[in-house]
């Protein structure tokens, strides 16, 4: 124990170590999380060796997770104000206004003290960044003694532990199982047809399945038929819809160019669609085996969506828009959404700074990136952007606004938040400057949270088991009925008044949630990733919004 207070930094980094690996563990489809454990392991142990961190440690660490975190979220947070998303705003604002609600009848019913009631809130809301602007509010209190602020911090994490818990086990099960029952689907065979349709009716495709025959190909012809003819009118007379990409006269290798006639016993490729190929086979000659020398590799790029005639259209809008698609047969196979992978149907719709993986010709990518985007270039972190961003949020949380008598401010996590929006909505405008790669960002947001969480942990142990003793079941309670009551009402609403189609109505109050394990159970229920383009845009709004609630339940309690 003496090894442990005298090294706050081997404790912390055991929390660490310990909680991932408590968090590992499953149980069905429920597992805890990285975070829950190590918020488990770190309470634990505070009570135990009451080791003391200082408290900037944890202002900083958290100050990186909100910072990555609303980078990651801005391009998508932006790029969801519009009228389309309108329907799942309301999801959201049924999420805060549910929670809200009950925490602040819960701790008047109760007589709950501020951070109690902010630690059911952030923890039956899942939220864990909840737990930092909460706590930071805390803090910024005035007419409380050094002792209460503490107290009360304390309470954050113990409280947001046990309602985090019940509140987990109540969102995987209700959202993967319940749900579809209500609603009397099978979520697997709903998912299924929602594809189709946005496919155009073509069928769709089980989750680790791969077409047997590819759309896009690359074919040899033996010239019979096109004797004299140029490149130039061959690709005319396709109504552009195919790409000769090489030729071979004899021993030679030509370059295809518009004036290159094409003569007897040449060996043409050709590239595009499928069909078009074989419709220009009639128009070259007989179809030959693959030629050594004559081949032309599909090349593979990833293109961030800057510009701003791309962003908003479907993949099926952006082929009629731009020709170059179909005439240099270049595919879409994969849209890249922050961290969320999307299906690339002819109705997803592309937002600004979603990453498209493009496949095809080498010749024809070069021509469409120009046309939609740029090249992504993120091998390394522009720590002159991050800490730029990072300082204005910081700047941003101290302003303080009067309502009324009670004092409000953004704090130092409501402020890098914002921050955090407006300079990954300002990177994917133009992805030159300010590079944060996806990994990088990821690596920051879930270190700078689990440092945070451990730290939190640590210093409320002390505190935890006279809270646990004092409200007993109401915690558990408190944390199924935060889960229950919004995410039934937004089923009603969602189904009843907005018609969302019941795959992407699951996936979507999963994401006003912000739960990540509820999202990866029902696509593993639905064996599709369909529901993630319901659970993307309330993820995003829910990302922004429930942080900001610590400070106000915060404000309106301890005025």
């Amino acid at each position: 124990m003496g090894v442990i207070k005298d090294h706050p930094e081997f404790a912390l980094f055991i929390c660490l170590a310990g909680g991932y690996l408590l968090g590992k563990l499953r149980v069905g489809p429920l597992t805890l999380g990285g975070i829950c454990g190590t918020l488990i392991v770190a309470l634990l142990l505070g009570a135990w060796t009451k080791v003391q961190i200082d408290g900037d440690v944890k202002t900083i660490f958290f100050a990186l997770f909100i910072f990555a975190l609303g980078y990651m979220a801005g391009p998508q947070f932006f790029a969801n104000l519009n009228r389309k998303s309108l329907r799942f705003f309301a999801l959201c604002g049924i999420e805060l206004v549910c929670v809200l609600g009950i925490a602040y009848g819960l701790a008047k019913a109760f007589d709950l003290d501020v951070g109690t009631a902010s630690g059911i809130l952030a923890g039956a809301a899942t939220e864990s960044a909840v737990v930092g602007t909460a706590t930071e509010s805390i803090g910024e209190l005035s007419g409380l003694s050094a002792q209460q602020i503490s107290e009360y911090q304390g309470h954050v994490a113990t409280a947001y532990t046990v309602c985090y818990l019940f509140g987990l086990i109540t969102i995987v099960l209700y959202t993967s199982q319940i749900m579809p029952m209500m609603m009397r689907i099978n979520l697997a065979d709903a998912s299924r047809r929602l594809w189709e349709q946005m496919r155009g009716g073509s069928e769709g495709l089980e989750h680790d399945e791969r077409p047997a025959m590819p759309g896009l190909v690359g074919r040899t012809y033996l010239v019979t038929s096109a004797d004299g003819r140029t490149v130039g009118d061959l690709e005319t007379a396709m109504d552009g819809r195919i790409t000769v990409e090489q030729i071979k006269r004899g021993s030679k290798a030509l370059t295809p160019s518009p004036d290159l006639a094409l003569t007897l016993s040449d060996l043409v490729l050709v590239v595009g669609r499928r069909a078009n190929v074989i419709e220009a086979g009639r128009e070259i000659g007989v179809e030959t085996p693959g030629v050594p020398g004559l081949d032309s590799p599909l090349a593979s790029t990833q293109v961030a969506v800057t510009e701003k005639s791309a962003a908003g259209q479907s993949l099926n809008q952006l082929l009629r828009t731009y020709p170059e698609f179909i005439k240099d047969g270049v595919y879409v196979t994969e849209v890249l959404r922050n961290d969320q992978r999307l299906p690339a149907t002819a109705d997803t719709v592309v937002h600004r700074g979603d990453v498209l993986t493009l496949t095809g010709a080498r010749s024809g990518l070069a021509k469409i990136v120009t046309k939609i985007g740029a090249v992504v270039k993120n091998d390394a972190t522009d720590f002159i952007y991050l800490g730029l961003g990072i300082a204005a949020g910081s700047l941003l949380g101290q302003i303080v606004v009067n309502f009324g008598d009670v004092p409000m401010s953004l704090g130092t996590g409501g402020g890098c938040l914002i921050s955090g929006l407006l300079f990954g909505w300002f990177r994917s405008r133009r992805q030159t400057f300010g590079a944060f790669p996806p990994q990088a960002a990821t690596t920051i947001k879930d270190m700078g949270l689990a440092v945070f969480i451990a730290c939190t942990g640590l210093l409320s142990g002390p505190q935890a088991w006279p809270l646990l003793k004092q409200y007993g079941a109401l915690l558990p309670v408190a944390g199924i009925l935060m889960v229950l009551v919004p995410a039934t009402l937004s089923l009603i609403v969602g189904r009843k008044l907005l018609k969302i189609e019941p795959p992407l109505l699951v996936g979507a109050i999963a994401g006003q949630q912000c739960s990540t394990p509820a999202i990866t159970s029902v696509t593993q229920v639905a064996q599709s990733s369909v529901p993630m383009l319901g659970y993307t845009i309330t993820y995003t709004l829910s990302n922004f919004l429930l942080p900001l609630t610590g400070p106000l339940l915060v404000g309106v309690l301890g005025s």
